[in-house]
């Protein structure tokens, strides 16, 4: 059979699960109770199949780095690593086509993809495993495969999959995709036995993918051609990464798989299966994954309730107290908390969405930012003031970089640091420290074998993310306005 390359796909922003997701820390990157992300535990899945040996990954090119790092501790070398690095999200069919592009361009024409979401969950390995096995066969004869999961109930927030015909290898031809119903016309799905979930989840040739885009969307696979001709591609130690042309990209058609060619195919199949699946696609879904107490109460971290009934409460880091009240989602971040009717979960993202008006930080940055060489957390921030915990993984470097409105004072917590201050190029031990004025140029390296972590203290009459120039940087990054990046 031919090479299977499995390909995940990760877009979206997650903002029904504000203030956990974040722009830029998104749902995929959310640690479950065994802290594990579900961009781990979607690699695990993959690494599981028997005669896979590379992964290739659509990712925005910001999250690259936070990606390696989920994928660091559980790759080790068992799969190698491509990347195609997004400059923004146009939906899933220009990331697929670029996907089957890059795999009939490395991997040869009869090359099968298997698309899966970044931020899904499935419990049954084995049937996962099986259900790849059918869609596998029905790909190699030239369908357009997706998976469609049997509904244990009526649920109105996914797409469904009407089945026709019986195929080959367990799988059916499909008859028609259905929108979100509403809820009476989701019971009659449910009771008729012919309609399933669509999971997003698909698997086929890439030359077959490309031939019936060629036929439905031709410009999708015109844009993302013309794109490709224009990108970068390096490969390394960290794989084979090609970064999209960011005018040409943002010229393609934004628009959904589904849209584009599953709806209007007529080689598409869908693969019936149980898989333990779950989008995750709310705090109400997310709930169901934590055991509930006497009185119905899923609590994370430390709370002390009283009369309270049926409620989820997620504050790993700060105790709760509640009293009298029921049917609540109550979670908790350093800078944000959320409160909402637990039968209205799916309108957190308005919240999101108005942060997003409003420009607000929230939206986008958690107190702790993840950046290519390590972490910075904001401690506190205040006029002409603000301080930050920063730690920089052994070997790693930050940008040589300049400050035009701002001092800094660095004070070593543990580990070594290797500082240029100006003119001067030092090492700082723990509990030394050093001052950098205001125009002078700095870097911060980490040359040691343990983790740098150190307090750093901003003065000055302006603090903000963008009085930054960056002057050179070993990640290959352009300057951009944001410190610390």
């Amino acid at each position: 059979m031919s090479t299977l390359i499995p390909c995940i796909v990760a877009g979206g922003a997650g903002t029904r699960l504000w203030p956990v997701s974040r722009e830029a820390m998104p749902k995929p990157f959310m640690r479950l109770a065994d802290g594990l992300s579900l961009l781990q535990k979607t690699f695990e899945r993959v690494a599981g199949l028997d005669d896979v040996t590379r992964l290739l990954t659509v990712i925005n090119r910001e999250l690259l780095f936070r990606t390696l790092d989920d994928y660091r501790p559980l790759n080790r070398g068992r799969l190698g690593l491509d990347f195609l690095l997004e400059p923004m999200g146009r939906n899933t069919a220009p990331a697929i086509a670029a996907a089957a592009l890059h795999a009939v361009r490395h991997y040869g024409e009869e090359a099968q993809l298997l698309v899966l979401p970044a931020d899904h969950l499935i419990h049954d390995q084995l049937a996962f495993i099986s259900a790849v096995a059918r869609a596998r066969d029905l790909a190699e004869a030239g369908w357009l495969v997706t998976f469609g999961i049997r509904p244990g109930h009526a649920e109105t927030g996914y797409g469904y999959i009407q089945q026709g015909e019986a195929l080959e290898a367990g799988g059916y031809r499909v008859a028609s995709f259905v929108e979100k119903p509403d809820l009476q016309t989701a019971q009659t799905y449910l009771e008729g036995g012919e309609h399933l979930w669509n999971a997003g989840m698909f698997c086929f040739r890439a030359d077959v993918l490309l031939r019936e885009l060629r036929e439905h969307a031709p410009q999708v696979v015109e844009g993302v051609e013309r794109c490709l001709a224009l990108s970068g591609s390096v490969e390394g130690k960290q794989g084979k990464q090609c970064e999209l042309d960011a005018a040409s990209f943002a010229e393609v058609t934004d628009i959904s798989i589904d849209y584009a060619l599953m709806e209007r195919s007529s080689r598409v199949a869908v693969v019936p299966c149980d898989l333990g699946w779950s989008d995750i696609g709310s705090w109400q879904a997310l709930r169901e994954l934590t055991p509930a107490d006497a009185n119905g109460n899923q609590i994370i971290g430390e709370a002390v309730l009283h009369n309270v009934q049926d409620c989820y409460i997620d504050s790993p880091k700060r105790l709760v107290g509640a009293v009298g009240v029921r049917d609540l989602v109550v979670v908790d971040t350093p800078d944000a908390l959320l409160i909402a009717d637990a039968r209205s979960t799916q309108d957190v993202k308005f919240i999101a969405q108005e942060l997003k008006k409003r420009g607000h930080e929230a939206y986008r940055l958690h107190r702790t930012v993840a950046r290519p060489w390590g972490t910075y957390t904001v401690l506190e921030e205040g006029a002409r003031f603000k301080i930050k915990r920063i730690m920089v993984r052994p070997g790693e470097s930050l940008s040589l970089q300049m400050h035009h409105h701002r001092s800094e004072h660095w004070v070593v917590v543990s580990g070594m640091a290797r500082v240029v201050n100006g003119e001067r190029d030092f090492l700082l031990n723990t509990n030394e420290s050093t001052f950098i004025p205001a125009g002078h140029s700095h870097r911060l390296v980490n040359p040691g074998v343990i983790d740098l972590v150190m307090i750093e203290v901003q003065s000055g009459e302006y603090l903000g993310e963008d009085d930054i120039v960056r002057f050179t940087d070993i990640y290959g990054r352009v300057p951009v306005a944001e410190t610390l990046s």
